[in-house]
Parts: C-alpha cells; structure tokens; sequence
C-alpha cells in the first residue's frame, strides 16, 4: 500500500476539512480520510495509519499548529482510525483521545494519555460547535463503535460506513456513494457485521438529519443524509432476505 506524498486537503463545511490520502491498493485505488474541526478546542477525527503520521501531522500543521489540538477522535479502534494517536499526543500536549465509553474500557490502555470517555447522546462543545457522540455497536463492526455528529453544520462522521474504492475523485459529491459502497461489499469485502440492532442504530443516525455524511473512505456526501442511511439499512435487510422491520429489536437486547 503505497501512499501519495501529498494530503489533499479541502474545506468541506465551514470550519471542517477532510485531509485525504490516496494510496495504490486494488485496481481502482482507494483512499483515508481524516477530518479536522476547527474551533476553541480542535477536534481531529481519525488519525490515519501510524506510517502516514508525518503526512497528516504536516496537513493539519497548514491549518492550524498541531499543538493547539485539544481532542483526537475516532469511531473504533483500527489502525486507520488511531494508528499514531500517540504521535499526536507527543506533540499535542493539551490533546486528549475522545470515544465511546466501550472504547475507553477496552481500548483506553493502549494510549498514552487517558480517553475523554463519552456516554451515548453526550455532548462535547469545541467552542461555538458541538458534537455529540452516538453509540453503534457492530456497525458496521467492532463492539465499541459509534459516530460524532457535529450539530452546527449537521455534519456526520461515520467512520466506515459507506465504504468507497478510488482514488483522485473530488472531496464531496452529491452523487451515488451507496452504489459503490455496495459493490465493493457484495465484491468480497463485506465489512459489516450484520448485527441484528442495525436497523435500529441506522434509524437513530438518519433521525439525526445530517447534510454531510463525513465518510473515512471515498467520498463525502452532500445532501439528505438521513434518506440516504435509511437506504442503506434497506438494503442491508434485503441482503439478509428479509425486510429491515423484521430484524428490528433494542440495541441491548
């Protein structure tokens, strides 16, 4: 996997930049996003890969200096999404990680500075931002999942949902991101964990309204969010051979 020796970088909501990283892998290509809020207190979401820190590090450092960072996010605990957290610690000395409470429990020793724990529905206010964080488990995978959705301008980050090949497309579209997404799925790389709340978590997102679905891999998408995960979980359902409703049932049971 060999990565570009440039970040792109664009600004796509006031004050929130996606940092992408094309790298060579498969025959399309594909990508890593990591999105950076700025405010009093900036938030990083995703760290990227710990090899890709120094391209990163020199992204944020054209937006703001990397030691005014005060949170480092991330939806779950993959090298990708928290792989140089601790490079970011060394030199961020007012930064904290920032998940789920799961997360924290489970994943919280392997950084260098304790986990700013968040309950499901917890606020975390940046300044003249919020973000609130929303519990997912298994979805698309790993136990201690969930999402931030920043309230001001209705911006998703949702990790691996939407999952996109390619590489050097625009940073946002209005376009299909979910027909991509699938097929790389239905291809042989089928990320979800089908959990059996996952109608149930989908609908929680999409009651969010989000306009920008924040996405790590591929695009982001500008537009009815909320539609857009409702489609999703229909077609997820579909693929189990029953209709989303019949799957339904409470995130704890």
């Amino acid at each position: 996997m060999t990565p570009s020796t440039a970040v792109r970088t664009t600004e796509v909501a006031d004050g929130i930049y996606q940092l992408r990283i094309d790298v060579d892998v498969g025959p399309s290509g594909f990508s890593f996003n990591q999105y950076l809020v700025v405010d009093d207190a900036p938030l990083l979401f995703h760290t990227g890969p710990r090899r890709m820190f120094p391209l990163v590090q020199g992204a944020v450092e054209k937006i703001i200096p990397v030691r005014e960072l005060r949170y480092i996010g991330f939806s779950h605990c993959e090298s990708d999404e928290c792989g140089s957290m601790n490079e970011f610690l060394a030199i961020a000395p007012g930064a904290s990680p920032v998940c789920g409470r799961t997360a924290a429990r489970i994943d919280g020793d392997l950084f260098d500075r304790s986990p700013r724990a968040l309950a499901d529905g917890e606020v975390l206010v940046l300044g003249k931002r919020r973000v609130r964080w929303l519990d997912a488990p298994h979805l698309p995978h790993n136990w201690e999942c969930g999402f931030l959705f920043e309230e001001q301008s209705a911006t998703l980050f949702c990790g691996d949902l939407f999952t996109q090949p390619g590489r050097g497309l625009p940073a946002v579209t209005r376009g299909d991101i979910l027909g991509p997404s699938e097929a790389l799925r239905r291809g042989g790389l089928d990320y979800f964990a089908h959990a059996q709340a996952a109608p149930v978590l989908l609908e929680k997102l999409a009651a969010t309204s989000p306009r920008l679905l924040a996405c790590m891999h591929g695009q982001a998408y500008e537009g009815d969010g909320g539609a857009l995960i409702r489609e999703l979980a229909r077609v997820l359902g579909a693929s189990r051979g029953s209709a989303p409703g019949q799957l339904e049932q409470s995130p704890g049971a």
